[in-house]
């Protein structure tokens, strides 16, 4: 069974190892992933490697996650290897998906149609990106021709989406989204940030202590915009839960409680907008 409402992202990609590639797909998902009201666990990078990637999968299957997630790796050159390594990591077949085939053909019927390329004949790279890990869906591509991959495994939803963002959004927001608001109850995020200054972190510790403790609920994380000896911090609120109005007043309660300790300690206070 999986635990709880836990979901685990695996980037794939060399480009992302060496530095080449800013891992901004990684950060978009987090963010959104938590906005619908689950929790990421765990952002795991490996290489264009079938055994890295198989590894992965199975290791973070052995977390029993709600929902796995993998970028990058779809698409139609020798290097993208995902979809193989899924199957090697499940011991799994890889077949042709009539239904990914008919997607994959059309886009380059419209392609062509449209005179962006020569041919629109499946060729073996094409076709590449249809063949699946046996008893997965392939999930629509508005914006590029590889589908995203949907496989579900003991209770896990596992989804493959491609590494070029505007693909990997726009699969996400289309399919994914519905799933896991689904699968969170429709739970609810609230978040608020705090600018603090002319009070160092090691002072404030103590108090986020006993504020995290009267404020179970509630997740306070410090951010030091330079070193301690400057006295500036973002303080970070956040909270879930399946009432709106419960969870803004939880954060409303633990700034209030917060912000009295700070300004009797001399510390200045400054909401920050998004």
């Amino acid at each position: 069974m999986s635990e709880g409402n836990n979901v685990e992202i695996i980037c794939v990609g060399n480009e992302l190892l060496i530095g080449k590639t800013v891992n901004t797909n990684a950060h978009w998902l987090a963010k959104r992933i938590t906005v619908l009201g689950m929790k990421v666990r765990r952002i795991t990078v490996v290489g264009d490697d079938l055994d890295e990637i198989a590894s992965a999968v199975r290791e973070a299957i052995s977390r029993k996650p709600r929902f796995i997630i993998t970028t990058g790796g779809l698409g139609p050159t020798f290097d993208d290897k995902t979809l193989e390594g899924v199957a090697l990591g499940l011991n799994l077949r890889l077949e042709e998906n009539e239904e990914a085939m008919r997607m994959i053909r059309e886009k380059y019927e419209r392609y062509y149609a449209e005179g962006r390329i020569n041919s629109c004949e499946m060729t073996p790279h094409r076709v590449k990106m249809g063949r699946l890990p046996e008893g997965a869906k392939p999930l629509p591509n508005p914006v590029g021709t590889a589908p995203g991959v949907l496989l579900e495994h003991e209770n896990i939803k596992m989804i493959m989406l491609p590494g070029v963002p505007e693909e990997m959004k726009s699969i996400f927001d289309e399919s994914v989204a519905p799933m896991i608001r689904e699968a969170s109850g429709n739970l609810t995020f609230y978040e608020a940030s705090l600018d603090v200054r002319n009070l160092p972190e090691s002072e404030l510790a103590p108090m986020l202590d006993v504020v995290m403790h009267d404020n179970p609920y509630v997740y306070i994380k410090s951010h030091p915009k330079r070193s301690e000896g400057t006295s500036h911090l973002e303080l970070h609120f956040s909270t879930t839960s399946d009432d709106s109005k419960v969870a803004k007043k939880r954060i409303e309660r633990a700034i209030l409680q917060l912000s009295e300790m700070i300004k009797k300690k001399g510390g200045a206070i400054t909401p920050v907008k998004d």
